[in-house]
C-alpha cells in the first residue's frame, strides 16, 4: 500500500468502489440529505466523491470545496489492513500527519464527515483484498453481547463550588475499591465491560463509578448547553464524591482523557486519599482539541461528536466496544461534550505545577495508547519525566479510551500498574 491510492489505477477498481458504495447498507440510510463534494488527493491522481440526490459518486480527477491531501507513502499507511499510527483516520492525520492537508469548506466535512469516513472504508476494504460487501465495522469483532455487570447503584448529594450536585454512582465486585471516571462527554457506562472483566475480581478489586452533572444518570442543575467543566469543579466532585460513597479504605483513581488529567490534579491536591492513582491519556496540557462543530447550527452534533471520537480508538480495538462508545457519545446531550473540553483542552494547565507531584505520597503510573493522537504517548512521557517516581507506558494497540475500548487488553496493564510490574517501567 506504499503507493496509497495508485491501485485505482487498474481496470475495473474505480467502478468496484463505486458498486460496493451503491450496494452498502450503512449509505443507504445515510445518504439522504448529503449534498457536498470532497476530492481525495496524492501526487498524480485524485478522486472526487460527490454527494447528492441520495447516492455518491466517485471520479477520477476533478475538482471540490473540500480537498484532503497527503503523500503516497500517507495514503498507503491509511490504507492498510491495520492502518498505522495516527493513520487511522483524517482527523488523526489532520493533527498528526505533517504531509496530510485539509483544505477548503470544513463546515462541510463537519456535516458529511460519517459519510466520507464509511465512503474511504470500504476504499480501504477493496484495497487490502476485501471480497463482497463491507461489514459495518472493519475493526475486529468480539461476537459477544455487552455485558451486564452485577453492578448497584445509587445517588448521593455532593457538595461543590457551595452548591449541592445530585450524582449516580454503582459498584460492581468486593475487594480493593478502584474509583473509575469517564471521559469528556460520556458516562459511567464505559465501565460495564471493565466491570465485566473476571480478572479484575479474581485480583481482589472492585469498582466503581459515576457520573458527572448532567451525564448519564446524573441530573443536569443548569439550563441544558450551559455547563462549563473547570478544574476546581471537577476536584471538588470527586473528592466530595470519595467521601459521600462511604470507601472503607482508599481507593485507586482511575481516568482517561479529561479524567486523567484530573488524576493529575488529585495527585497535587489530595493525595492521601487514595492508594493509587492511574492517569490514562493524560498531560500537562493538551492544545488544539476545540472545535464549534459540536454546537454549530447547521451540524448534527449527535453525528458529528462521535465521529470526532471515532478516530481516537485504535483500528485493532473490538467492533462492538467502539460502537459503545460512539453511541455514548451520541447520547451525550446538548452542550455536555464541548462543556467538558472547556476543560480538558482549556482550563487544564498545569505546566508550572504537575513537577511539585509527590509519588511518596501516592504512586503515579501514566499509561497512554499506542494510536492516541489527541494526548499522545510522547506529550505523557514528557509529563512523567517531569515527576519523580512517576511510572510510564504506552499502550500498544489502544486508542483513547483504554477501558472502554479494549477492556479486556487494558486490564493486562492496569493489573501490571496496580502490582507494580510488567507492562510499566520507570
Amino acid at each position: 500500500m506504499e503507493r496509497g491510492w495508485d491501485w485505482l489505477g487498474a481496470e475495473g477498481a474505480l467502478a468496484a468502489w463505486q458498486a460496493l458504495c451503491d450496494a452498502d447498507e450503512t449509505l443507504r440510510h445515510r445518504l439522504p440529505g448529503a449534498e457536498g463534494r470532497f476530492a481525495v488527493v496524492q501526487p498524480g491522481r485524485a478522486v472526487t466523491l460527490d454527494f447528492r440526490d441520495g447516492r455518491v459518486t466517485l471520479a477520477e480527477g476533478g475538482e471540490a470545496p473540500t480537498v484532503f491531501a497527503a503523500s503516497a507513502a500517507s495514503w498507503g499507511r491509511f490504507l492498510q489492513p491495520v492502518p498505522a499510527r495516527h493513520h487511522q483516520n483524517l482527523l488523526a492525520m489532520r493533527m498528526r500527519v505533517a504531509d496530510f492537508s485539509a483544505e477548503g469548506d470544513q463546515l462541510a466535512w463537519a456535516q458529511h464527515v460519517h459519510l466520507i469516513r464509511r465512503v474511504l472504508d470500504l476504499g480501504r476494504w477493496l484495497a487490502r483484498g476485501g471480497s463482497g460487501p463491507a461489514p459495518a465495522s472493519l475493526r475486529p469483532r468480539l461476537g459477544t453481547p455487552t455485558p451486564r455487570p452485577p453492578a448497584q447503584g445509587r445517588y448521593v448529594t455532593v457538595r461543590a463550588q457551595g452548591r449541592d450536585f445530585v450524582l449516580y454512582g454503582e459498584s460492581s465486585g468486593t475487594g480493593r475499591p478502584i474509583l473509575g471516571m469517564h471521559t469528556a462527554g460520556a458516562d459511567s457506562r464505559q465501565f460495564h465491560r471493565l466491570m465485566s472483566e473476571p480478572r479484575l475480581a479474581q485480583a481482589g478489586y472492585a469498582l466503581t463509578t459515576f457520573d458527572l452533572p448532567g451525564h448519564g444518570r446524573s441530573p443536569a442543575i443548569i439550563e441544558p448547553g450551559a455547563w462549563r467543566l473547570t478544574t476546581d469543579l471537577y476536584a471538588e466532585l470527586i473528592l466530595g464524591f470519595r467521601e459521600a460513597w462511604g470507601f472503607t479504605e482508599n481507593p485507586v483513581l482511575l481516568g482517561a482523557s479529561m479524567s486523567g488529567e484530573i488524576c493529575l490534579e488529585i495527585a497535587l491536591r489530595a493525595p492521601e486519599r487514595f492508594a493509587h492513582i492511574v492517569a490514562c491519556e493524560s498531560s500537562e496540557h493538551i492544545e488544539g482539541r476545540r472545535t464549534p462543530f459540536p454546537d454549530h447550527p447547521r451540524v448534527n452534533a449527535a453525528i458529528f461528536t462521535p465521529e470526532w471520537i471515532e478516530g481516537l480508538m485504535a483500528p485493532q480495538s473490538p467492533a462492538e466496544c467502539a460502537a459503545e462508545i460512539w453511541w455514548h457519545y451520541s447520547q451525550g446531550g446538548c452542550g455536555t461534550f464541548p462543556g467538558d473540553i472547556h476543560f480538558y483542552s482549556g482550563d487544564w494547565d498545569a505546566r508550572d505545577r504537575v513537577h511539585r507531584i509527590d509519588t511518596g505520597r501516592c504512586p503515579l503510573t501514566m499509561l497512554t495508547g499506542e494510536y492516541d493522537y489527541s494526548c499522545t504517548a510522547e506529550h505523557s512521557a514528557e509529563t512523567a519525566a517531569k515527576i519523580k517516581g512517576a511510572r510510564f507506558a504506552m499502550m500498544p494497540g489502544i486508542g483513547h479510551f483504554p477501558f472502554a475500548e479494549n477492556p479486556a487488553l487494558f486490564t493486562d496493564h492496569l493489573l501490571a500498574a496496580l502490582g507494580g510490574n510488567g507492562a510499566t517501567r520507570s
